[in-house]
C-alpha cells in the first residue's frame, strides 16, 4: 500500500496539483488556514490518470470492502469520481449533498439505492472529516449500510482519525499527507524550509496564521 501511496504523490506533483502558498494560506471550510492544498479533483482532467484513480478505488473497495452492494459520492468533489467507480463495479450509484436542496424534491441523497444496501463511500479528500461523515449520517438515517469509505487523499489529522473511529467508519485512501511531502522534497517539489513550515502548521491547524 505504500507503493501505492507514494505512486500517486508522484502523480499528484507531476499534474500540480499540490499547491504551496505560505504567504497567501488557503481557507478551508472548516475556517482552518493552510499553506498548503492537494486539489485531487484535477485528476479528472487528465485521461489515463482519471483511468488511474478510477481503477486503484475500484480495487480498494473488491480487496476491503468486497461485500459492497451500492456506492455513494460525497458532493461535489467525489460525483465524477464516485460513478466512474459505480460504474466500473456495475453498481447502483448515489451522491449525498452537503445539505437538502431547499426546492424541488428537497433531496439529501440524490439517486436510489436498492433498500437497505450495503453502499461504500467515495471521497476526493479528508481534511478534518466533517463533511465525508455527514454523508455517511444521511446515509444511515435512509436506512443504509455503510461498509466503509475510500477517498483519494487525506491529511490525516487526529481530529479526522478519532471522528472516523468514533462513527466506526474504516477510511481507505489511495494516499495521504505524509507520502505527498516526501514525494515532494525528495523530487525538489518543496525545500527542507517549505517542511519545517508544513510541520508547524500540521501541529496545530486550527490555529495557524491566527
Amino acid at each position: 500500500m505504500n507503493n501505492l501511496k507514494k505512486t500517486f504523490a508522484g502523480k499528484l506533483l507531476e499534474i500540480k496539483a499540490i499547491k504551496l502558498q505560505p504567504n497567501d494560506p488557503f481557507t478551508w471550510a472548516s475556517g482552518w488556514k493552510s499553506p498548503f492544498y492537494c486539489d485531487n479533483r484535477k485528476t479528472l482532467s487528465f485521461a489515463d490518470l482519471r483511468t488511474w484513480v478510477k481503477q486503484e478505488l475500484v480495487h480498494t473497495i473488491i480487496s476491503e470492502f468486497p461485500e459492497t452492494e451500492a456506492v455513494a459520492g460525497v458532493a461535489t468533489g467525489a460525483i465524477a469520481q464516485g460513478a466512474l467507480v459505480a460504474d466500473s463495479l456495475n453498481l447502483p450509484f448515489a451522491y449525498i449533498r452537503s445539505k437538502a436542496k431547499d426546492h424541488g424534491m428537497q433531496n439529501l441523497i440524490e439517486g436510489e439505492l436498492p433498500k437497505g444496501a450495503k453502499v461504500v463511500v467515495v471521497e476526493d479528500l479528508v481534511s478534518t472529516g466533517g463533511s465525508s461523515l455527514k454523508a455517511v449520517e444521511a446515509l444511515r438515517a435512509a436506512g443504509f449500510e455503510v461498509v466503509g469509505m475510500v477517498a483519494s487523499y487525506t491529511y490525516g489529522f487526529p481530529v479526522a482519525e478519532q471522528a472516523f473511529t468514533d462513527a466506526k467508519v474504516r477510511l481507505c485512501t489511495l494516499t495521504d499527507y505524509e507520502h505527498v511531502v516526501e514525494t515532494a522534497l525528495e523530487t525538489g517539489y518543496i525545500s527542507n524550509s517549505d517542511v519545517n513550515l508544513l510541520n508547524e502548521w500540521r501541529k496545530d491547524p486550527a490555529n495557524w496564521n491566527k
